[in-house]
């Protein structure tokens, strides 16, 4: 009993090997029409599939969400039932079988060939044999000038057959001791789901700040977090003119308690003065300090930071300058507020 669990992930590991063979190998072209029908798409993905496959393609949805591809999870039983309304033209559908006979899934071709909707498919039928080579299942164009990939050999499942590009996520074996269980294969039909969303999101060009904006929420969306959303602005930034006595700064420095106050002209920053700044002012030249003026005081040419700037970038620059305020600014270095500290330790970065 012990050698089970080596021998499950073992067993599906290889057959991610030999997925990956069939990506880099017969199935290449498949692949990179899939990506190219997806990436034109000027609609939705509509992935569908029964029972574990259903489960997978409902995070295969999830996952060309998040990286930019839109995309919902259609139930093929739900879908015969009227939300077969979801799919227009415009679409593609990415259906998942692991025999590629699902009857529900068949169901719904007459409506989508009606529709002229690209049907992409991903079944667990050996398509795609070494032999066939790079680019074999090249047929004829279609109206939208699309190569359609279909499997050359005879002996297909009827889900492929019908598909416009047929995928190939077959396995050797499951790694259930019975043969029964979907394991190497939903793992086997998972990857390749996330292989087509990162080969499409490449395509797009799709970056961090991209992705920030798709998580918001939760602990991710705090990592990924603009400094515009956390730091302090309006009347709630401590601001003092060149001008200001210090005794002024220093009230206004401890009415709005962020550890520094910024100089400005107008709204452009012209310096800041902090808690530290100060100290080293009294220790140096004692109560006359009160005699001063801000811009006789202040740090000219402070570290500054966007605020479309990852509020990551922001903590990176505070620890690397031993600092615990940055004054936020515009391209005109114009002020546009403070962030602290303070503000960063909800992110999940400290």
């Amino acid at each position: 009993m012990k050698h089970v669990g080596e021998n499950v992930v073992r067993i599906e590991a290889e057959a991610l090997r030999a997925l990956a063979d069939r990506i880099a190998g017969p199935m290449a072209s498949a692949f990179d029409h899939a990506v190219e029908a997806i990436y034109r798409c000027r609609g939705r993905v509509v992935v569908t599939g029964m029972g574990k496959s259903g489960i997978i393609a409902r995070k295969i949805a999830a996952t060309l969400n998040s990286t930019g591809t839109p995309a919902l999870f259609m139930h093929p039983v739900e879908a015969v039932h009227g939300d077969l309304g979801m799919v227009v033209r415009g679409d593609v559908v990415l259906a998942l079988s692991a025999s590629g006979e699902s009857e529900e899934i068949l169901r719904l071709l007459a409506t989508l060939k009606r529709l002229q909707v690209p049907l992409i498919s991903m079944t667990g039928d050996a398509i795609y044999s070494p032999a066939a080579g790079r680019g074999a299942c090249a047929t004829r164009l279609s109206k939208a000038g699309d190569k359609n990939v279909r499997p050359t050999r005879a002996k297909v499942s009827t889900l492929a057959a019908a598909a416009e590009v047929a995928l190939d996520c077959s396995v050797a074996q499951e790694a259930c001791s019975l043969g029964l269980a979907p394991t190497a294969s939903t793992t086997s039909m998972l990857a390749l789901g996330d292989a087509l969303a990162m080969a499409i999101a490449e395509k797009r060009g799709f970056k961090e700040e991209d992705f920030a904006n798709l998580h918001p929420g939760g602990n991710l969306g705090k990592r990924l977090a603009r400094v515009e959303s956390l730091m302090h602005s309006g009347d709630a930034v401590p601001r003092v003119g060149p001008k200001t006595k210090m005794p002024d700064v220093i009230y206004e420095m401890s009415r709005k308690k962020l550890g520094l106050t910024a100089v400005v002209e107008g709204e452009k920053l012209v310096g800041v003065i902090s808690d530290g700044d100060l100290r080293r002012l009294l220790e140096k030249r004692g109560k006359d300090v009160l005699d001063l003026k801000a811009g006789e005081c202040m740090t000219r040419n402070p570290k500054t930071i966007a605020a479309n700037e990852f509020a990551a970038t922001a903590l990176a620059v505070m620890e690397e300058k031993k600092i615990t305020s940055l004054a936020v600014v515009d391209n005109n270095g114009r002020l546009q507020g403070i962030v602290h500290l303070h503000d960063l330790w909800g992110t999940e970065m400290m």
